[in-house]
């Protein structure tokens, strides 16, 4: 079984509870919220213009509550739940990057639209930092034992 580092269990529990909340809240969302979801994704990514909008708001608020279950759950490895929430902030990031008037022209700073957005940049360096989750030095030529007198 794997063990969570104790340094990692605060940023999965703000985290995974943050996301957990917003799909909860993304599954009672009205035709209008789910038009704006929709409308704002498809100026990022075109593609989605093909989903209907409560099904892709139905689509994300189930993908929020399984990403904020997996930050959540002692049972899932750091790195596993690193690297689901590398690729939802990666997306969220892009959002961010593609939509007029997120940030300054020129700039990555955030305007008054974009500074709830803003946050997405957190989440994907913690997703990156979880990702090297009980990594250890792998040099070439130096063995294990090597590394352990090093430390100490």
């Amino acid at each position: 079984m794997t063990t969570i580092e104790p340094r990692d269990v605060p940023p999965r529990l703000a985290i995974g509870a943050f996301v957990l909340n917003s799909g909860l809240g993304k599954l009672k969302a009205d035709a209008e919220m789910a038009q704006s979801l929709h409308g704002m994704a498809c100026v990022a990514y075109p593609f989605l213009q093909r989903i209907e909008s409560g099904r892709f708001t139905r689509l994300l608020a189930w993908s929020e509550i399984a990403l904020g279950g997996t930050l959540l759950a002692p049972c899932v490895p750091t790195r596993l739940a690193g690297l689901a929430l590398t690729g939802f902030a990666g997306g969220l990031v892009g959002l961010y990057l593609r939509v007029p008037g997120m940030h300054e022209p020129g700039s990555l700073r955030p305007t008054q639209n974009g500074t709830p957005l803003a946050k997405d940049f957190w989440m994907l360096g913690i997703g990156l930092g979880f990702l090297g989750a009980n990594a250890r030095s792998t040099a070439p030529g130096v063995s294990r034992c090597c590394r352990h007198r090093r430390r100490g």
